[in-house]
């Protein structure tokens, strides 16, 4: 692998999204196995799933990366080794994690294994201390600035320490350091360090003046709930950087969010890698990067923010709950039948309907995320503009299978 390549690491909660990310271009997946990681609430992988896993990600030429990366307690830790241990046997490139107790239990297993942010590495003493144990990756804390990024890959350049520097690129923000919050467990007995964030965070508040017993509602200022992490436009500056693993956050996501934001982030790399020399560059990359950025907002978002890469954010806060997407999805029936001679599918309309125009998602865990535009269908064997419940519709598109789920997408109004 070349010193100057740069590694696009996507997300996958379930086998869908897996698929969607190695579709779009994902240079390594990263995915959590049941009980040890900070995506208690996504549908998750078992040890029985890990050489599935790893022999699609081969199939894609991606790496393979198991999180591992909550806190771990005494009873768990027969489990946690026998979980090390399928990830080593399975061939998984590495484990993500931040407990003493699992970096010791990779280091006798001969695991590779990546350092999470939930070690809140902000110097180069702790990453020389990281890399002494064996630690092939670090994600640095989201805290730090670009300035105090390029101070640590210069040390390890200058030093020749082998290991590589990983930073998140896109996603979601915690209002705690590194995601060490515990506001939900405090609320809910849901530890956010055990994966089981419920995000209370993000909620209304309502404030009360004990001596005056006066209330203020804080709503329209989402003062704990930060705007996502977003990113595309300096991609070019965090490669300049020496920043060669790019995560994306989102393994609580749609597989539409896995597939457009994979797909942008990695039309975004490919650019800088092919005119970085160009002398219009800069020019060209904020063309593109301000249509990217378009896709971007389609899919769920909280508002966007640079992070902490140009010092302490300003205006970081969200302004509503929930997500900011341009596009939300609605369910209008499965595929029932995929003819792969003429590249059309067959699907049965079982819920509101179907009309000329209509962006379409279909979703399956071997398809992943195909998007078709509705532009001529048949409705029961004949030309048509419009489908509704009970109807057949056949449409072309790229191979899709049978029971994969179908939906509009609209644009939010």
């Amino acid at each position: 692998m070349p010193e100057s390549f740069v590694e696009l690491i996507a997300p996958a909660g379930d086998m869908t999204c897996l698929q969607a990310a190695l579709k779009a271009g994902a240079d390594a997946v990263y995915f959590g196995a049941e009980g040890y990681n900070m995506r208690a609430g996504s549908s998750n992988f078992i040890i029985a799933d890990f050489p599935a896993l790893k022999a699609l990600c081969t199939q894609f030429n991606a790496k393979s990366y198991l999180a591992l990366n909550t806190i771990v307690y005494d009873g768990e830790l027969k489990k946690m080794t026998q979980t090390v241990a399928a990830a080593r046997k399975a061939g998984f490139d590495a484990v993500i994690c931040s407990d003493m107790a699992v970096i010791e239990t990779c280091r006798k297993a001969d695991m590779p294994f990546h350092i999470s942010t939930q070690a809140s590495v902000s110097n180069y003493s702790s990453v020389k201390f990281y890399a002494g144990l064996g630690a092939k990756m670090i994600v640095l804390a989201r805290e730090l600035s670009l300035e105090q990024v390029r101070h640590i890959t210069g040390k390890i350049t200058a030093e020749g320490l082998d290991v590589r520097i990983e930073c998140f690129v896109h996603g979601a923000m915690c209002v705690a350091v590194s995601g060490r919050c515990f506001m939900s467990q405090e609320v809910f007995g849901r530890s956010a360090n055990r994966g089981q964030c419920v995000q209370p965070c993000r909620r209304q508040y309502i404030i009360t003046d004990p001596e005056e017993n006066e209330e203020l509602e804080i709503g329209t200022d989402y003062v704990m709930s930060p705007k996502d992490l977003c990113t595309i436009e300096f991609i070019d500056v965090l490669i300049d950087a020496g920043i060669s693993g790019f995560k994306i956050e989102g393994r609580s996501r749609s597989p539409e969010y896995v597939n457009t934001v994979t797909a942008v982030y990695r039309k975004a790399i490919d650019f800088c890698n092919g005119h970085r020399n160009d002398p219009e560059f800069r020019t060209q990359y904020n063309k593109l990067t301000h249509t990217l950025k378009k896709e971007l907002v389609l899919v769920y978002n909280r508002g966007f923010s640079e992070g902490f890469y140009f010092g302490k954010p300003l205006e970081a806060w969200t302004r509503e709950y929930g997500s900011l997407a341009e596009e939300k999805k609605i369910f209008i029936g499965d595929v029932k039948k995929y003819y792969p001679k003429a590249g059309v599918a067959e699907i049965f309309i079982c819920a509101r309907g179907l009309k000329s125009g209509d962006k379409l998602s279909i979703l399956g865990d071997k398809t992943g995320v195909v998007t078709v535009m509705a532009e001529n269908f048949y409705t029961n064997d004949l030309p048509a503009a419009a489908a509704v419940k009970g109807d057949n519709v056949t449409i072309k598109c790229t191979k899709v299978r049978k029971n994969d789920k179908v939906y509009v997408l609209e644009k939010r109004i």
